[in-house]
């Protein structure tokens, strides 16, 4: 009989505790949009990156026009000139290959200029969702957006808007 009435008082304890939590939700992806230094820093960035884009072409575009010139010249040349030739080609390929890496890679210069530039934005909307959070007491603040796992969030709950709001003040 104690181990029911125990076990009656915790499922009842825990179901208080979970219901005093408050919860909201936002999307991140849908506040981004709304800020105008996102918008330009994102264009900055994709120019850039058109730019490295343009580069590595350029590269390309020389190498395949020596593997061009190469297939042409083939039957002429002697094998050791050859070789020489195919040798060329490949450092050429590689360098390029270390130019994507350098430019594109994990650690390449438009990632680099990404997170300088879109991290600052990042840490504004997290000050402004912390405030929001101290401010009416949310216990949890799970965003919404196109990555989550969330089917449906009611409306009211959303609280996107209201951080746009505090975003422009």
């Amino acid at each position: 009989m104690k181990h029911l009435v125990l076990t009656a008082l915790l499922i009842i304890g825990s179901l208080s505790i979970s219901v005093a939590q408050k919860y909201a939700f936002i999307d991140v992806q849908y506040i981004l949009k709304e800020m105008p230094e996102y918008t330009q820093a994102q264009k900055q960035l994709d120019d850039l990156a058109e730019k490295f884009q343009n580069e590595i072409k350029t590269a390309y575009a020389a190498i395949d026009k020596k593997i061009s010139a190469l297939k042409q010249e083939e039957i002429l040349l002697p094998a050791e000139t050859k070789k020489q030739r195919e040798a060329e080609i490949g450092e050429m390929q590689q360098e390029v290959q270390k130019l994507q890496q350098q430019k594109f890679g994990p650690n390449g210069d438009l990632f680099a200029k990404r997170k300088e530039m879109i991290e600052p934005i990042q840490n504004k909307i997290y000050k402004a969702v912390k405030d929001m959070s101290d401010d009416k007491g949310y216990d949890f603040v799970l965003d919404k957006g196109a990555n989550s796992n969330i089917l449906f969030v009611d409306p009211k709950y959303d609280k996107s808007d209201y951080i746009i709001s505090q975003l422009k003040k």
